[in-house]
């Protein structure tokens, strides 16, 4: 009799678990869902199972307490160069590339697109390499010189420039590559420019621009209300390198008709393309980013911009709350780059989540100049969920008290809701 009642209130315990992994009692930013207010969101088999005000942790196989912490999509950062994999000297498909693991979980980075170090010639290689053995998703705009991000001798060349093949290839990876880039030219003329644009009207995708040289020949309130489409996107757009401002320190008044017309501006920080005596005139005529990325690669990193949330950091420190800033940095760069199934917690939706804090304090943030602007918050990346599995944790908030467990513990994980650690796991 005993036997059998242990049996019963063991298998009524087991069928009350309904969820992999459980966020309890963070304060949810989801911009999709206009929601911001303290819930509990519910992961199963990779997806977002439920986000509601309470949610019983007898439910989940595994709870991690959130209090105090901000709980968003997992943040998505539409350019950064990760083509990293070919030993190419001085070239973005090549060392100036970084392998987006290493630096895209650790700052809450589920998504990552990279922004043109590919092009129609070398895509493949780029996906066999890079795309298919990361643990972030990675997705790409292809660069319209079918060589890639190869330098000066590849990005002037008209000859490189070839739509049809683009074309073709785009087709081939439809979700994967996600729009077009063009980069870098030097020359007068708009062939870059138009020549994208027409691979992206067949394709359907945007195009992302960084205008490289700046030319009275092809100025940019032109590219802006003419050459682009809405749904276009302008990167590097607080450089100040192109006429962002004019002289008097105003907005260029091709990026307020630009913007008027359906054109995207996103942050792209890298190494030369943020100054605070540009974004500071910029926001203070109310001219935001619609989203932010780092422009990521080997000299960024260990410059001005660091990592993304060192970037959303500096719009902290310029005033932006940090509801406004997760949008930038998750639902708008997602609808952006035409997949909208990522950056929200809707139900349904893939289990890729940032856990964040916003720690109080005295920080320096720094410009393309080495100019400094102090600030007293920053985001911090407690932990990170990509496809419903912890791939990240700071402080080990979803791992148990040393002191709960055995003498001989060993493995202390699930691979149900956890990918940390897996060379210890037990056969």
């Amino acid at each position: 009799m005993k036997l059998a009642l242990f049996l019963l209130v063991g298998a009524s315990a087991f069928a009350q678990v309904k969820y992999d992994l459980l966020l309890k009692g963070g304060h949810v930013v989801d911009a999709k869902n206009h929601l911001n207010a303290i819930s509990d969101v519910a992961i199963k088999d990779g997806k977002i199972a439920e986000v509601s005000k309470s949610i019983d942790p007898a439910t989940a196989l595994k709870t991690v307490e959130a209090k105090g912490l901000y709980v968003t999509p997992g943040l998505v950062d539409i350019h950064v160069h990760v083509y990293a994999s070919t030993g190419e000297a001085k070239s973005y498909a090549g060392d100036y590339s970084l392998f987006p693991d290493g630096y895209t979980l650790r700052n809450g980075v589920t998504t990552v697109a990279d922004a043109g170090s590919s092009g129609y010639k070398n895509f493949e290689d780029f996906k066999e390499h890079i795309i298919d053995r990361s643990k972030t998703r990675v997705l790409a705009f292809l660069n319209i010189v079918g060589a890639g991000m190869r330098g000066p001798k590849y990005e002037n060349d008209q000859a490189q420039m070839e739509i049809a093949p683009a074309i073709e290839m785009a087709k081939k990876y439809p979700g994967l590559i996600i729009g077009i880039k063009t980069a870098h030219y030097a020359g007068p003329e708009w062939t870059p420019v138009e020549h994208a644009v027409e691979v992206g009207k067949a394709v359907g995708i945007p195009v992302m621009v960084d205008f490289g040289a700046n030319r009275p020949e092809r100025p940019i309130d032109i590219l802006l209300t003419q050459k682009l489409r809405p749904g276009d996107i302008y990167t590097h757009c607080y450089s100040g390198l192109r006429d962002e401002l004019t002289a008097d320190g105003k907005v260029n008044r091709g990026m307020i008709e630009g913007r008027a017309r359906g054109v995207i501006f996103d942050v792209g920080h890298g190494g030369g393309s943020f100054a605070w005596r540009v974004v500071m005139p910029a926001l203070a005529q109310g001219f935001y980013p619609d989203s932010i990325s780092t422009d990521l690669h080997y000299s960024s990193s260990n410059a001005g911009m660091k990592d993304m949330l060192n970037v959303m950091s500096k719009f902290l420190a310029l005033g932006l709350t940090a509801d406004d800033i997760i949008a930038k940095s998750t639902w708008n760069p997602a609808r952006e780059i035409h997949h909208e199934e990522l950056g929200n917690l809707s139900v349904g939706a893939p289990a890729d989540v940032s856990i964040l804090r916003v720690e109080k304090g005295e920080f320096g943030f720094v410009d393309m100049y080495g100019a400094r602007l102090n600030g007293k918050q920053k985001f911090i990346c407690e932990l990170t969920v990509r496809g419903g599995k912890v791939v990240y944790d700071l402080n080990g908030i979803s791992r148990p008290d040393l002191k709960s467990l055995p003498a001989d513990y060993k493995y202390v994980g699930d691979p149900r809701w956890d990918t940390l650690n897996p060379a210890r796991r037990e056969p």
